[in-house]
């Protein structure tokens, strides 16, 4: 029994320790936070600051912190490729944006359940 304490002690210690390491979402949520700081972000510039340091791949995250926010956010953007839509979502987006105006409620539901039953 006395043998069995050891090892489980130690397991013990090597699964608590992974969880006190920094993953790299956590990590790259502190180099953001960082960077905001030190530009004096607040507000709507800062949530959108943060949202394209998050969405930046890791490499990307580092060069944006010595630059302004304004040029560094809107190529990156530009950048993404465009989803690739599947055949039902590329019926809705064509049905929504060939609706009426004013259509709600039953109504729009109704236009919509046509417009892709006929495509």
């Amino acid at each position: 029994m006395k043998m069995l304490r050891i090892p489980l002690l130690l397991v013990g210690l090597l699964l608590c320790s992974q969880g006190f390491a920094a993953t790299a979402q956590q990590s790259k949520m502190s180099t953001c936070n960082a960077d905001a700081k030190a530009q004096n972000l607040a507000g709507d510039a800062r949530k959108s600051f943060m949202s394209n340091c998050l969405k930046a791949a890791p490499a990307a995250a580092t060069p944006a912190a010595a630059t302004p926010a304004a040029p560094a956010t809107k190529p990156a953007t530009a950048a993404v490729p465009a989803k690739v839509l599947t055949p039902q979502q590329q019926k809705m987006k064509d049905c929504n944006a060939n609706k009426p105006q004013g259509l709600k409620g039953d109504a729009y539901k109704a236009y919509m359940s046509n417009c892709l039953k006929k495509k």
